[in-house]
């Protein structure tokens, strides 16, 4: 009898050892002559368990971990191929961990299951239903279910995805483009990566959607140049796609034209910025430009551009698939569906955690990540990235909702959440937060460019204890003119976690000043 292992292959796992791990099983069966065949899946995002090894049964997957070289002769002694066997890593049904079970997986419900690069594995998981169902559809009808479905941007800015595809649709052009934004350069943040190393074929069919929606006939992906694996992986996808009539001139013979490359980013955080991503793609200088016009009118090539992220077009297929109504009917208000969140910092349990709007940020923190990782009281979250603010335990109970996330001064931006305890020091972190601008701008408008640099000299006299109170009201009017004047939301957005910090975490600004305790009531 043949037993099947699965062992992950995402870059994670694979960085905690899981090539090794799969080479070691490999060779202890050959060496007990037992008949396992090791099979390399992509991973659930729980990354406190990876590596993560899964065992085929009739019940079920069952799982071990997180499984290190040293722990394989103790499980091929408890004969772990069997599944519900006694050892010190056995964790049951994996589909019954409370932390995967309590989630609404719509988008990754095939990470972790499925081989990335197998076309069969993905259609045997609802792979390509979405696309034969937009394939009996007029462009307006899918422009329709994607506006139905409340989809909105998940890059950031949250805008809705139908509304800038009927802005597309809508547009007189020769030629048209679908960009994926996959730069995903927001600390504490994978899920992108996630999908594109364990399910590409998930972001080609909504790509290839997007196309036949707004007459888009060529695809660029926009990937980061860290990202080697999913480079590899998209790439081979792509190949696997066009050999099976997925891409190209007569998609399954309907007469409809679609092309898709992978284009490498340029090393810059900037250029997650959709204008300056599209400067990069032309291979000019990641610049940002001025708006309107609006890439959905004057994109790429001077030609309507849908400009979508990662997220966004991988959550189309399900639509298509299931129907508009089953991703409106998760979420609360207007922000309808999923969204991936992704727990990182000084996290017990950290990993992707995919849920429908409307939990709190606490129980996300404390339900699904555990805490702290060492047991340390959470002082402070940061949530969107480098440029989202800082929240304290007074604001943890606000629900994952962009409107309200909004009301509180936060971005849920691209859901990365990460954790810090209550040894971090807040005003150098509000110190980073101005520093990562005055590396990362692209330099084209003086707010970001000049202030950024500004802000670092005006915190470093803060913390000094020089001219406090002054200095105090220099950074303010220094965020204020940033927030208003910046040519995008690099600048405009710098100020978000030095603001949230000055008026949560003031104290920590004036640690060195003699009458620290007063300037720290007034901060």
């Amino acid at each position: 009898m043949t037993y099947r292992i699965h062992v992950p292959s995402d870059t994670t796992a694979k960085a905690l050892g899981a090539d090794r791990v799969a080479r070691v099983v490999e060779a202890l069966a050959q060496e007990s002559g037992k008949d396992l065949e090791i099979r390399r899946n992509g991973t659930r995002g729980l990354y406190w368990l990876e590596p993560l090894i899964e065992v085929d049964t009739p019940e079920g997957r069952y799982g071990f971990g997180p499984v290190k070289e040293a722990d394989l002769d103790s499980l091929f002694a408890a004969e772990f191929w069997k599944g519900d066997v006694e050892h010190p890593l056995a964790l049951g049904l994996v589909e019954e961990i409370p932390y995967l079970k309590r989630q609404t997986r719509l988008t990754f419900a095939r990470a972790g299951v499925t081989d990335p690069l197998s076309l069969e594995d993905y259609k045997a998981h609802d792979g390509y239903k979405g696309l034969e169902n937009a394939l009996a559809l007029s462009p307006q009808a899918i422009v329709d279910a994607v506006k139905e479905s409340g989809l909105r941007g998940r890059g950031g800015a949250a805008f809705p995805t139908g509304i800038k595809w009927q802005t597309v649709l809508n547009a007189p052009a020769d030629q048209k483009y679908i960009v994926c934004n996959a730069d995903e350069g927001d600390s504490g943040t994978f899920a992108d990566r996630l999908v594109m190393e364990c399910d590409p074929f998930m972001l080609i069919e909504g790509m290839t959607i997007a196309g036949l929606a707004v007459g888009a006939t060529q695809g660029y992906i926009y990937l980061r140049s860290e990202y080697p694996l999913a480079q590899q992986n998209l790439n081979a996808a792509i190949e696997t796609a066009y050999a099976n009539n997925l891409l190209g001139d007569d998609i399954q013979g309907s007469g409809c034209r679609f092309d898709l490359e992978v284009r490498m980013g340029a090393g810059a955080y900037i250029c997650g910025e959709e204008t300056s991503l599209l400067e990069s793609l032309e291979g000019k200088r990641g610049l940002v430009r001025a708006k309107p016009p609006l890439p959905a009118i004057v994109g790429l090539f001077g030609k309507p551009t849908v400009v979508n992220n990662v997220l966004s077009l991988a959550a189309v297929p399900f639509i298509l698939d299931q129907g508009a109504k089953a991703y409106a009917d998760c979420g609360m208000g207007r922000s309808r569906g999923t969204l991936p969140f992704q727990l990182a910092g000084n996290v017990k349990q950290g990993g992707l955690v995919e849920l429908a709007f409307g939990p709190s940020l606490r129980e996300l923190m404390f339900e699904f990540g555990g805490g702290t990782y060492n047991d340390r009281p959470l002082r402070a979250v940061q949530v969107g990235g480098p440029l989202g603010a800082y929240l304290p335990e007074s604001q943890w109970d606000t629900p994952l909702d962009y409107e309200e996330f909004a009301k509180v001064g936060a971005v849920l931006g691209h859901g990365g959440v990460v954790m810090f305890d209550d040894t971090v020091d807040m005003g150098e972190q509000a110190r980073f937060s101005m520093e990562f601008c005055v590396a990362e701008s692209c330099g084209k408008c003086t707010p970001c460019r000049i202030g950024s640099t500004r802000g670092v000299e005006v915190i470093d006299r803060i913390r000094a204890g020089e001219n406090v109170e002054a200095n105090l009201e220099l950074l303010s009017d220094l965020c204020a003119t940033m927030v208003d004047g910046s040519l995008c939301a690099m600048g405009g957005m710098t100020p978000f976690p030095v603001q949230s910090a000055m008026k949560h975490f003031g104290e920590d600004f004036v640690k060195n000043a003699s009458n620290a305790p007063a300037l720290a009531e007034e901060v």
